[in-house]
């Protein structure tokens, strides 16, 4: 069996990088803000430690130089060297479902967003369909306002837009003292230029119009921007000594790829040798740093070389559409099964000259963005220093979801080619007449971002859910092991309360939820519990028992997991799945690539597994959509 399993060495990270960090601070400016030339601090010890939660967009698994990539990261870099890496910690498969839960500290079919936004299938109407943070759920924010702290946050939303609203509501309303949020998932351009009338943009509860220039006089642009309103946040009231939590939910990196110089420039010519070279590069390195074993040879992520896209069925849109899902387990039903189309997917040595330039500009853009990503977390790591409080900060890092690997039709691809000296650049400075880019990365630089994993955001395999994780206690000023154990995104907002000393709402509630589920008095309201478990005891090094003893499950889009004890269950819908519909069984603690399908060998334990899954969807109110691999959604997503 190809066995893939992350060890504590993790975190002990060779003495070259080291070396390489210190030469870069000779001679680079631009992403080595707070690793090198540090303003000595001058701790002031508080009560409460400080909370800095930083969340990035679309990040995938080995991008960030820690993990693996080649992209230049050395404030993540220099926050592993006094933090820990939590090298098996998952989110759900996209970022509003990730963030209902990150808030909420329960599943995320209970609290609003049991797929990303409201659905149009027969899901619609159902509780915890609303497609938004319903007010059933928790707020970690409110929870630790209400305990003293001030609580701020800089970015991405996707959880509520309206302003003064009962319900779908935007973060002022569920405990952020401050508050200047992208309400939806995504921005056409990440460069600004929106109007308060568009309702995109909202500070501490208003609409807003954003400026042509930051607060530094620069060009307006996101990241930038999400951490310059933090820094001044903390500011504006740190001389009352309350402790802060501060959410840092960047938009970065994605889509559109778009970042400004000195990033824009920065990669030029590093990804023309193409996926593969880079993929297998990561891979060593992750070898080298103990992430996969020496002897592990990776096979290629990438399915067959496919010059055109495969057509869906000829049925799958029609009202009498014959699909396989999560249910069909025992059926074993291989005829008549319709799916939807398969992207193309060509590998390097297929693509022209011209497709290979595009293809590999893509990737420079994607790097560069997560170098402007890293300097933006050193910019807020630097600033914690310089006013003391560095030293009584919990720092948590990671992404929402695995890489992102929608790829972009044959139009835009054209138009791409056609305005190639425009890529990453503010599209609304474009000469008159010509076409607008719009960069995503495609399937296979996702496939490079998830090494040594398969398949990326959207599917519940490992690619598509586990993401690079940092977290840095208080006072911490060594790299401890890398915590192996899986953890869940929903144990954050018990750890947190947990560090804050804050005792989470268990008064019972007189009445019950979804399909009986108990609830919990809170105010004025009967909310669900958090059902995380806090790891604070683990990265105190504590305790070395796991953190869940029991199975988790997990469900989005149709696509399934349960992990009980060394099993891991997996179900995802054809063609990325299997075409006869049958659920995966993986040894996860060996084979966290999910490489050797060991159904057929167990099929007692699959049996065992999926009542197990069915429980869990029971007791989170899910449904299972007829057609699985949609959301249901009225609207596509906002692009």
């Amino acid at each position: 069996m190809l066995k893939l399993k992350l060890t504590p060495q993790l975190a002990l990270l060779p003495s070259t990088l080291n070396s390489a960090m210190h030469l870069a601070c000779a001679g680079m400016g631009i992403s080595m803000l707070s690793a090198c030339a540090l303003a000595p601090e001058q701790p002031q010890v508080a009560k409460r430690p400080n909370i800095l939660y930083i969340v990035a967009d679309d990040l995938g698994y080995s991008d960030i130089s820690a993990f693996g990539g080649e992209i230049q990261t050395p404030n993540l870099d220099a926050l592993v060297q006094s933090g820990r890496i939590l090298s098996n910690y998952h989110t759900s498969t996209v970022c509003a479902v990730t963030r209902a839960m990150l808030y909420s500290g329960t599943d995320h079919h209970l609290v609003g967003e049991g797929t990303m936004g409201a659905p149009n299938d027969e899901r619609k109407g159902l509780p915890g369909y609303e497609g938004y943070l319903n007010n059933r759920a928790l707020s970690i924010a409110e929870l630790l306002q209400d305990a003293g702290y001030h609580t701020y946050i800089a970015g991405k939303w996707h959880l509520g837009s309206k302003i003064h609203a009962v319900e779908d509501k935007t973060p002022d309303q569920w405990g952020f003292e401050r508050s200047f949020t992208l309400l939806g998932g995504a921005t056409d351009n990440h460069f600004g230029h929106d109007t308060a009338t568009a309702k995109t943009y909202t500070e501490n509860g208003q609409f807003v119009s954003l400026p042509a220039t930051d607060s530094k006089g620069q060009a307006w642009y996101d990241s930038n921007v999400y951490t310059q309103k933090l820094i001044h946040y903390i500011d504006e009231q740190r001389q009352d000594g309350k402790p802060f939590a501060a959410f840092a939910t960047f938009t970065s990196p994605h889509w559109p790829l778009q970042v400004p110089e000195p990033w824009l420039s920065q990669y030029h010519g590093v990804y023309d040798v193409g996926y593969d070279v880079i993929r297998q590069q990561r891979l060593a390195k992750q070898q080298q740093l103990g992430f996969v074993p020496r002897d592990y040879q990776h096979p290629s992520q990438a399915r067959p070389n496919k010059l055109k896209p495969t057509p869906a069925t000829p049925n799958f849109a029609s009202a009498n559409a014959s699909f396989i899902n999560a249910d069909s387990v025992l059926q074993a039903r291989t005829e008549n099964v319709d799916y939807g189309a398969d992207a193309a997917n060509p590998n390097w040595e297929s693509l022209t000259p011209e497709q290979k330039r595009t293809q590999a500009r893509y990737m420079e853009l994607y790097a560069g963005m997560v170098s402007n990503l890293d300097y933006n977390i050193g910019l807020l790591i630097q600033h914690l220093k310089d006013i003391g409080q560095y030293d009584n900060t919990f720092i948590m890092f990671h992404s929402d979801n695995g890489a992102e690997g929608s790829p972009i039709s044959p139009e835009q691809e054209a138009a791409n080619n056609q305005n190639f000296g425009n890529l990453g650049k503010d599209q609304t400075l474009n000469p008159a007449g010509t076409p607008k880019t719009y960069v995503q990365y495609g399937k296979r630089w996702a496939e490079v971002s998830a090494t040594p994993f398969r398949l990326f955001k959207g599917f519940t395999t490992e690619g598509g859910t586990s993401v690079p994780t940092i977290v840095h206690l208080p006072g911490q000023t060594q790299a401890q092991p890398a915590i192996t154990e899986f953890a869940h995104v929903r144990d954050a907002a018990p750890t947190i309360l947990e560090l804050a000393g804050i005792v989470a709402p268990s008064t019972p509630a007189s009445e019950q939820g979804v399909n009986g589920v108990s609830l919990v008095s809170y105010k004025n309201r009967t909310v669900y519990p958090i059902t995380g478990h806090s790891f604070l005891q683990q990265l105190q090094d504590q305790s070395t028992a796991p953190l869940h003893t029991e199975a988790v499950g997990e469900e989005q889009y149709g696509r399934a997991y349960l992990r009980s004890g060394p099993w891991k269950l997996l179900w995802t819908e054809p063609p990325a799945g299997p075409t006869d519909g049958h659920w995966q069984l993986y040894d996860i603690v060996n084979d966290r690539a999910e490489t050797n399908d060991v159904a057929a060998q167990h099929p007692d334990i699959v049996k065992r597994l999926y009542e197990q899954w069915q429980s869990y969807m029971h007791a989170s109110g899910g449904f299972l959509a007829k057609k699985p691999g949609s959301s249901g959604r009225r609207n596509p997503p906002v692009r």
